[in-house]
C-alpha cells in the first residue's frame, strides 16, 4: 500500500504521516522545501516523540520524498498508483496541490480502486475545497470519468505539533494526544484500513467540536496570553485572567455545540477541561506567538471565533466571551507574520465596516455585525 502525503513538514511528519506508516503504508511525502526533501532523502529514518499520558517513540522508515516543486511528473506517476492522498499544508495551500492530484487521476487507471483523498487541516470540510479545486483543472467531460477514481472524505483532525527545537532535524515532538476522524459515506464498501483512524457517518459534529473548542480555545489563550506579555500557552495558563477569558470562550462554544449536536453536557465540559490540560503540558514549549500567527484566517467567517460567534449570535444571545477573544485577536501583532502585519496595516488604514466585511465576512444586516464593529473600533482607538 502507497501513500502520498502533502506536506512533509513538523505535522505531515508527526501526526498524518506517522499514523500512515504505522498502519502499513509506504509513505511518499511531499512538499516545495527543497532542503526538508534533501534531508529526507539522505535519511533511513526519523523519530517522533510524544510527550504527555500514555507517551510512546516511534522510529519512521520506508518513506520517500519529492520535490512537488521540480519533479511533477514523478509526482503525478506516483498518484497515479497510490491507495491514499492526504495533505496537510494548510486551507489557502490546497489549490496549488490540485492540479497535480488532478493529474494523478487523470493519468490512474480505470482498474485499480479507488484512491481516498484526505484533507487533513483545521478547517471545516476541508476536503470539499480540495475537491473544487481539483475538479477546477479537469474539462467537464472528463472529470465523471476522472472522479470515480478518487474517494474524496472530509476529516477532523487533532494534535498538538508545536515549534521544534533549533537543532531537531526531522525529529518530531508532539503530543501523546491525538485524534483522526474520517467521514466513512465517501467510501461506501471500500473504507482504507488506517487503524488510528475512527471512521464516523456524521462528522460534522467532530469537526465543530474540534474546531470550537481545541482551535477557538488554543488560539484564545494565545492572543490574550501575547496581551499578558507571556511567551509560551503553559505560561499564558498561569495567567488567571487568560485562564478565566479561555474557560468563558469555552463555555460558551461548549453551550452551542450541546444545543447544535446534541452533545451530552458532562461529555462536552471534561472534553474542554482535557483540552486545556493538554494546553498546560510545557514539555511541548507551544508558544502564543506560533499559535496566535495568521490572524486573520482565524478572523474568517467560518473560522474559530466568527463561525460560532455568528451561530450564537443568530440564535439571539451576545457571545460577550466570544467577543471579547475577537477583540485580542484584532490586537495580535507580529511583525514577521504577513497576515499580522496586514491586519494592522487594515486597522490603520481603513475602515472599521470595511475590516468587519473584509476579514471577518459579515454583512451589516448580521446580529453579530455590529457588535464585531464595535470590537474592531475599540482596536483601532476610536
Amino acid at each position: 500500500m502507497k501513500a502520498i502525503h502533502f506536506g512533509a513538514g513538523n505535522i505531515g511528519r508527526g501526526f498524518v504521516g506517522l499514523l500512515l506508516h504505522d498502519a502499513g503504508y509506504e509513505v511518499v511525502f511531499a512538499d516545495v522545501n527543497s532542503a526538508l526533501i534533501d534531508a529526507l532523502h539522505a535519511a533511513p529514518s526519523y523519530e517522533v516523540h510524544e510527550m504527555g499520558e500514555g507517551a510512546r517513540q516511534h522510529t519512521v522508515q520506508g518513506f520517500r520524498a519529492i520535490n512537488s516543486a521540480t519533479d511533477t511528473e514523478a509526482l503525478i506517476d506516483e498518484i497515479a498508483t497510490a491507495d491514499v492522498v492526504t495533505t496537510a499544508v494548510g486551507p489557502n495551500i490546497l489549490k496549488f496541490v490540485a492540479p497535480v492530484i488532478a493529474a494523478g487521476l487523470a493519468r490512474r487507471s480505470a482498474s485499480l480502486p479507488r484512491m481516498a483523498v484526505m484533507a487533513c487541516e483545521n478547517a471545516i470540510n476541508a476536503t470539499d475545497l480540495l475537491a473544487e479545486n481539483v475538479r477546477s483543472h479537469v474539462t467537464g467531460a472528463d472529470w465523471p470519468a476522472v472522479s470515480a477514481r478518487a474517494a474524496f472524505a472530509n476529516t477532523a483532525v487533532d494534535r498538538i505539533v508545536p515549534n521544534q527545537a533549533a537543532d531537531a532535524g526531522l525529529t518530531v515532538t508532539v503530543e501523546a494526544f491525538y485524534e483522526w476522524v474520517i467521514e466513512r459515506g465517501a467510501f461506501g464498501d471500500e473504507v482504507p484500513d488506517i487503524p488510528g483512524a475512527t471512521f464516523v457517518d456524521n462528522l460534522e459534529p467532530y469537526i465543530e467540536r474540534k474546531l470550537f473548542t481545541v482551535n477557538t480555545g488554543h488560539a484564545t489563550i494565545a492572543y490574550f496570553g501575547s496581551q499578558a506579555g507571556v511567551t509560551t500557552i503553559a505560561e499564558a495558563l498561569d495567567v488567571p485572567s487568560v485562564v478565566t477569558a479561555v474557560r468563558s470562550v469555552l463555555e460558551e462554544t461548549s453551550a452551542l455545540l450541546v444545543d447544535k449536536h446534541g452533545l451530552d453536557v458532562d461529555a462536552q465540559r471534561s472534553y474542554r477541561e482535557k483540552i486545556l490540560i493538554r494546553f498546560s503540558n510545557p514539555a511541548l514549549l507551544d508558544t502564543v506567538e506560533r499559535v496566535g500567527r495568521q490572524p486573520m484566517r482565524k478572523l474568517s467567517r467560518n473560522e474559530r471565533f466568527i463561525g460560532p460567534a455568528a451561530e450564537i449570535a443568530e440564535s439571539g444571545v451576545v457571545p460577550v466571551a466570544l467577543l471579547a477573544a475577537i477583540g485580542a485577536a484584532l490586537r495580535f501583532s507580529v511583525a514577521d507574520d504577513e497576515q499580522s502585519a496586514t491586519l494592522q496595516r487594515m486597522l490603520r488604514a481603513e475602515s472599521a465596516e470595511h475590516v468587519v466585511q473584509q476579514v471577518c465576512g459579515l454583512d451589516a444586516a448580521h446580529p453579530l455585525y455590529e457588535h464585531v464593529l464595535l470590537e474592531v473600533r475599540r482596536a483601532q482607538g476610536l
